[in-house]
């Protein structure tokens, strides 16, 4: 029961923590035929505080059923997708909001937010929001000598739909292949291998690397494309995670540690080789592709990092690595050329 104002008694109790019990009380005031646009938007803010994400994006989505053109109430579904990490349908569904009030400032910070999940660090700027904290991260991520990991969880939750096709046929991907030659080459006859696929994608590297793997873990950024993954059959453990937080964790030690076309989203590559040194079993093996830079790294043109031949090797010699091979090769095709790159060999 909301005594009083009731959309002010929803507000006391959502700031008190009892959420539910506001969410419980308004939904009653609805279904009573006591309430409109404004009871529902306070419905769905207390669903959010709640932790009830299903119960908020239905809530909301109704509501905009009744008032599509209202613009607090298109916010606040952007608001609870945002929450719920939808962010394609999070950002259009917020600049709709602002199509239809330019005005509205919350509108405006939860877009720079979204954009922002999403690793967009300009486009979160531009969103025009006054928010100095924003403004910050923002300037972090466009400083960051990496991609930022929401921008690659975004990326190919994106592309994870029809992922193999566009890499396989129009990009004319081969690192996975290019790897397994290289492995050929460096480790001879090995077979039962416990291995690590970084940034495993939908799998293509695992099902080329399968045959030699007596265990085959996975890890990856994109949800979507670690379902993908699953679906294959071929991994005994998968991980939705950041390769770089995941390989400084305590885990098991690899035989080989492979990171196909993953490497090109993080530009300073010190990190990865020393917590790579410490996940290898004594003989093990990291094989992985970049593309080729002219000297230390650079972000390229299609926000992918580039790694010079003296820069890697420095860099291996520092995190205690040697390097096994370094082959120069093409892992990918743009623009109807193939991409400069190496594949690279290194071991402890």
């Amino acid at each position: 029961m909301l005594d009083g104002d009731p959309i002010e008694a929803a507000e006391a109790l959502i700031a008190s923590g009892r959420a539910a019990e506001a969410a419980q009380a308004l939904r009653e005031r609805l279904a009573a035929g006591r309430g409109g646009a404004l009871a529902q938007i306070t419905l769905v803010k207390a669903l959010l505080a709640a932790g009830d994400l299903p119960g908020a994006l239905a809530e909301a989505r109704e509501a905009v059923s009744l008032h599509p053109n209202l613009a607090p109430v298109v916010t606040m579904l952007g608001e609870a997708l945002l929450a719920a990490e939808h962010l394609p349908t999070a950002i259009a569904e917020l600049q709709r909001a602002l199509r239809l009030d330019p005005d509205d400032m919350r509108a405006r910070y939860l877009l720079a937010q979204a954009w922002l999940a999403a690793g967009e660090a300009d486009k979160a700027l531009e969103a025009g929001s006054d928010d100095a904290g924003l403004a910050a991260r923002a300037k972090a991520i466009k400083t960051a000598q990496r991609s930022d990991p929401g921008y690659v969880r975004h990326l190919f939750d994106q592309f994870s739909a029809d992922y193999d096709l566009r890499m396989r046929q129009h990009l004319h991907y081969a690192a996975p292949e290019i790897l397994l030659g290289l492995a050929v080459m460096v480790m001879p006859g090995r077979e039962n291998l416990a291995i690590l696929d970084l940034g495993c994608g939908t799998g293509l590297a695992g099902e080329v690397f399968k045959p030699l793997a007596a265990r085959l873990d996975g890890i990856d950024l994109s949800p979507a494309m670690i379902d993908k993954a699953k679906a294959r059959g071929l991994y005994d453990h998968l991980a939705v995670a950041d390769l770089e937080s995941a390989l400084a964790a305590p885990g098991p030690s690899y035989d080989l540690v492979l990171a196909a076309d993953t490497l090109v989203y993080l530009g300073d590559l010190a990190p990865v080789f020393r917590a790579a040194a410490q996940r290898l079993a004594p003989d093990g093996f990291f094989l992985f592709t970049v593309e080729k830079a002219a000297g230390g790294f650079e972000l390229g043109p299609k926000r992918r990092w580039r790694h010079s031949e003296t820069y890697l090797r420095e860099t291996a010699l520092r995190a205690g690595l040697s390097v096994a091979g370094l082959l120069e090769a093409a892992p990918r095709w743009e623009n109807n050329q193939p991409v400069e790159g190496f594949a690279v060999a290194l071991t402890l």
